[in-house]
């Protein structure tokens, strides 16, 4: 009773849906060993308080942490990186790279 090109379509969505599945976790598989290669490289670099730093301005500010994390592990790629990090030289460098907010005075007239 059923209808052949009714199968066929489901059969292709099936497939199509499985393929998506299989997709989605080589992706987040990647995903995690990157992660893990990250965190790696930064517990080389980094002191405990450095990382401890870095963790609280991810749960302030993630999109910056990610730069942060993303130039360290560029210059100790690079080579140009000397040494560990500690937590003076982490706020150096965080010093340099946020940008210096105007403080704003309102007047009352």
């Amino acid at each position: 009773m059923e209808d052949p090109e009714l199968e066929a379509i489901r059969q292709k969505r099936m497939a199509e849906l499985q393929n998506q599945a299989q997709n989605q976790a080589v992706q987040q598989e990647q995903a995690q060993r990157y992660e893990a290669q990250k965190l790696g490289i930064l517990r080389q670099i980094l002191t405990p308080e450095a990382r401890d730093r870095l963790a609280n301005i991810r749960l302030a500010n993630p999109s910056l942490a990610e730069s942060v994390e993303s130039q360290l592990i560029q210059l100790a790629q690079s080579g140009r990186l000397r040494g560990v990090i500690d937590d003076a030289m982490l706020k150096n460098i965080l010093g340099q790279i946020t940008p210096q907010q105007r403080e704003i005075t309102i007047e009352r007239r």
